[in-house]
């Protein structure tokens, strides 16, 4: 069984064999459905770095200016926690409250990043909390909510 990278080198090399062999570049790009252009990249790639260069390589790099503030990141994530009954819009209006402001859509980012997003797995974030914390007096929401 041949891995995604395995696939993804095997169709590059593949494109460069058919075009040695029809010994047209044009004619080759077109049966495989790339341009001339990536043709050429994928053949300076092979003679630069051999077949490891024809890699896909991850090009995306974290943008973290989008990211929020460490301290408000933590307050949500602790809202989601004592509160997992609280939606994100709900979530949001409290946290205005305390003076952090993040819209709804800002909170659901964060709770996607924690593994968050459901109500059932904040009711599991908060059974653990109470699990580590030991003596934690859980009040009615949580209880009702659990």
């Amino acid at each position: 069984m041949q891995t995604v990278q395995e696939k993804i080198i095997s169709n590059k090399v593949g494109l460069l064999n058919l075009a040695q062999e029809l010994q047209n570049i044009s004619k080759a790009c077109r049966m495989m459905g790339t341009t001339r252009d990536t043709f050429y990249r994928y053949r300076d790639a092979l003679a630069d770095g051999g077949i490891e260069a024809l890699q896909q390589k991850n090009r995306r790099k974290p943008n973290l200016k989008n990211r929020v503030d460490e301290r408000v990141e933590k307050a949500v994530v602790e809202m989601a926690t004592l509160q997992p009954q609280f939606g994100q819009v709900r979530a949001s209006n409290e946290l205005r409250k305390q003076e952090i402001f993040i819209s709804p859509a800002g909170v659901r980012s964060i709770w996607l990043r924690h593994d968050l997003a459901t109500f059932k797995r904040r009711l599991v974030a908060l059974e653990e909390h109470v699990s580590r914390s030991g003596g934690v007096v859980l009040t009615e929401a949580q209880v009702i909510a659990l």
